[in-house]
């Protein structure tokens, strides 16, 4: 059974139950891969569906920052229970082990050598990743490729630097 027919069996079986959290939330993710679809030209696969709806989980944990910077809780909570009912169809997250262990991997094959590396390593490490946060996996990447760089320097110096990239 392909993602979006498991999509749309479970979108009747909320019709039936009248979740209407559940329900709402995968009519949005319908129209969005119906509007993905129409894009295409060319019904979609399982890692199209998988796209469109990691686009629509980057898009609540957005949300969810945006609500609680705006001090607007009930809206934050709504995002997050739509956030869980989308990572229900998403493949499972990678251990930040087994993430480190694809940076460094991607690292030693793209050769790169510092942070004006990085676009080669997220080439590579990406389709790797699949179903990972893009910002985490960027921010790892430049960590690991500063450290690199930063190889050179006294452990003083390293600490100084990557307190700066903290900030």
């Amino acid at each position: 059974m392909s993602l979006t027919e498991k999509i749309d069996g479970d979108l009747k079986a909320a019709m039936r139950a009248s979740d209407k959290l559940t329900l709402e939330t995968l009519r949005g993710v319908k129209s969005a891969l119906k509007y993905r679809q129409i894009d295409k030209g060319a019904p979609l696969s399982d890692d199209d569906a998988i796209a469109v709806l990691s686009t629509l989980s980057k898009q609540r944990r957005d949300s969810i920052e945006q609500f609680r910077k705006g001090g607007r809780e009930d809206l934050a909570q709504k995002e997050e229970a739509e956030l869980q009912i989308l990572k229900g169809y998403l493949p499972p997250e990678l251990a930040p082990e087994e993430l480190d262990r694809l940076i460094a991997q991607s690292i030693s094959e793209s050769g790169a050598s510092g942070p004006q590396d990085m676009g080669k390593v997220m080439r590579i490490l990406m389709p790797k990743a699949k179903g990972a946060d893009g910002k985490l996996v960027g921010e790892k990447v430049r960590a690991a490729l500063s450290g690199s760089e930063a190889a050179g320097r006294g452990s003083a110096e390293k600490e100084a630097a990557n307190k700066e990239e903290i900030k």
